[in-house]
């Protein structure tokens, strides 16, 4: 059974930066693929950022530039980098794993404002 814990959503002023983490517990880490989608008020789930179980990244075209996504295979861990962030970054950001099923973590609270 696959868990995902994320850990490191806030506040943040416009211009910020934040750093989140994603915790995967499981044994089939280093052959799944890995990402982060959101989810903002009377939105639907989106897309952010996908890893490939051999590091090939995917990104939104509106964070394309700003985000970094990458994953840690000893640590079983994957982190998304958010620079220049922007109050429409605001959403529930929710960390993803796919193999054969997909797997959803709680999700984190970003907020962008001044």
């Amino acid at each position: 059974q696959v868990q995902l814990v994320e850990s490191g959503g806030g506040l943040v002023q416009p211009g910020g930066s934040l750093r989140l983490s994603c915790a995967f517990s499981g044994s089939i880490f280093s052959i799944s693929a890995m990402g982060w989608y959101r989810q903002a008020p009377g939105k639907q789930r989106e897309l952010v950022a996908t890893i490939s179980s051999g590091g090939n990244p995917n990104y939104h075209d509106s964070v394309k530039g700003r985000f970094t996504i990458s994953r840690d295979s000893a640590r079983k861990t994957v982190s998304l980098q958010m620079n220049s962030l922007k109050p429409e970054d605001t959403a529930v950001y929710y960390c993803w794993s796919r193999w054969r099923l997909d797997f959803w973590g709680q999700g984190t609270q970003v907020t962008v404002s001044s």
